[in-house]
């Protein structure tokens, strides 16, 4: 029997499991995707929220300032790229200033530090925004992340210290036992004491297994662009709009790699598994920017994508606990990422209310390091090269990837195993070109490396082979 076993391995199961390795339990997560964030976790706005927007008294005010505070410490602790690039809210008119003076009122009362800018001042720090804004919201605790590294890092750290992950695994049923639940999926059995309904937007399927008060989750979908790292200067913090009912709206930001990110749009759909863009949507997006900068570089613009938000009919995040042991975690939506930390923190409260939890004696806090070619010096390069001379092989020329990197990301504790896990651990196919150049190289990389038939190498998920046969000659295995 699993003392617990987690069923999503999104940001919020993937800190639940992080948190819960510190003890002396025998840990599952349940992923039914090839590999962890792949939905909500891996497409979204990799914002850590400063804390202002969400009403006072809200469980999402309170997990997401105190998330926000966490998230140096476990960011080096782990090897995740985060920056504190700060936030800026704009209002162009006397309508938006007058949301922006109770964004005001909250940030004072949920405690979070905050300048208000005149044009001038806005214009001072920010010189590429509109030039209808009037008065603006400047939060310096607000950071950009990359999701998947933080995800990944987590698991991996997790399963360092002995956290179980079964991945391609879908959870079909879950019967309450006398103690605790057998959790039926579509490969095995399970008996655990306490189980962690970290579904996303299939939370509500999980909770309905077990508890007679039937949940309901919405899926919101958010529709973004992805511009291409240039050298010419552009926007340096997250740019917001005033929020309205919808949300927070469109917003223009950097990322932790240097791309710009624009989006997201925001649209209930009946389907959690639509994440299809339109043309017509995205350009709504472009007209919401307009908001925020007169100037949106759409000659560097590289790809659309879509992410699923998990709405509850509450508008807040639901932790709870049901029945005894069947922990929930419902309608974590924006700031769901900012708030993982203290939304894991609120779970291991209540798996110790009922688990005696003993520390791990060899507990690993870190994981080891990332090698980040592309920003080490030309003599630590050199020095790695000479190590091993997978290093000097690139195999993506836009993001400056080599051959190196990418085997050491599917060795490692939570490795990939598709073209996509590879983009996602290390990036090759972000960069301009989209993989045109080097997914055929990474597709012989993880053939080698997993001892597969090229034939056998998958995009993402079942199914998504990107091979059926040979057209002509050999195959050729060498890089």
């Amino acid at each position: 029997m699993f003392d617990v076993i987690i069923i999503g391995a999104g940001v919020n199961g993937a800190f639940v499991a992080y948190r819960l390795a510190k003890y002396q339990l025998n840990v599952l997560v349940i992923e039914k995707e090839s590999d962890v964030a792949n939905e909500t976790s891996g497409a979204n706005s990799a914002i850590i929220h400063s804390g202002y927007d969400p009403n006072p008294n809200t469980l999402k005010a309170k997990l997401n300032v105190i998330g926000n505070r966490l998230y140096d410490d476990i960011c080096h602790d782990l090897d995740v790229e985060f920056k504190r690039i700060g936030s800026i809210t704009i209002a162009c008119n006397e309508e938006e200033i007058a949301v922006l003076d109770n964004l005001t009122k909250n940030a004072i009362q949920n405690k979070v530090p905050f300048t208000i800018l005149d044009e001038h001042q806005l214009r001072k720090i920010e010189p590429f925004v509109t030039t209808k804004a009037k008065k603006a919201l400047f939060a310096p605790t607000s950071g950009i992340i990359n999701p998947f590294e933080l995800c990944v890092g987590l698991m991996e750290n997790a399963m360092d210290n002995g956290v179980k992950l079964h991945l391609e695994e879908e959870v079909k049923h879950i019967v309450n036992l006398e103690k605790g639940y057998q959790v039926i999926t579509n490969k095995e059995t399970y008996q655990a004491k306490i189980v962690v309904n970290a579904a996303g937007v299939f939370a509500d399927e999980i909770n309905n297994m077990v508890n007679p008060h039937q949940e309901k989750i919405i899926p919101r979908k958010g529709e973004y662009m992805v511009f291409d790292h240039f050298t010419e200067p552009y926007v340096t913090h997250t740019l917001f709009s005033v929020p309205t009912s919808r949300g927070k709206g469109v917003l223009v930001t950097p990322s932790t790699h240097g791309n710009y990110l624009i989006g997201p749009s925001s649209i209930f759909v009946g389907e959690k598994d639509d994440e299809s863009t339109s043309k017509e949507t995205l350009n709504e997006v472009i007209e919401q920017a307009y908001r925020l900068v007169d100037k949106i570089p759409m000659n560097h613009l590289i790809r659309q994508f879509a992410g699923l938000r998990a709405y509850h009919e509450s508008n807040d995040f639901v932790i709870n606990q049901p029945i005894p042991g069947f922990i929930n975690l419902l309608g974590m939506q924006s700031p769901g990422l900012a708030s993982a930390p203290a939304t894991s923190l609120e779970v291991e409260a209540m798996v110790k209310e009922q688990l005696d939890l003993v520390d791990k004696e060899n507990y690993q806090k870190t994981r080891r390091p990332l090698y980040r070619l592309n920003k080490k010096t030309l003599a630590e390069r050199s020095k790695l090269i000479k190590q091993n001379p997978q290093f000097a092989n690139m195999i993506c020329r836009c993001e400056q990837i080599s051959e190196g990197e990418i085997v050491d990301a599917i060795h490692r504790n939570c490795g990939a195993r598709t073209v996509k896990g590879v983009k996602k651990r290390v990036r090759p196919g972000f960069g301009k070109c989209q993989g045109g150049f080097c997914e055929p190289l990474v597709m012989k990389i993880l053939a080698r490396e997993l001892n597969i038939d090229m034939n056998d190498v998958r995009f993402n998920n079942k199914g998504s082979y990107i091979l059926k046969n040979k057209t002509k000659g050999e195959h050729d295995d060498t890089l």
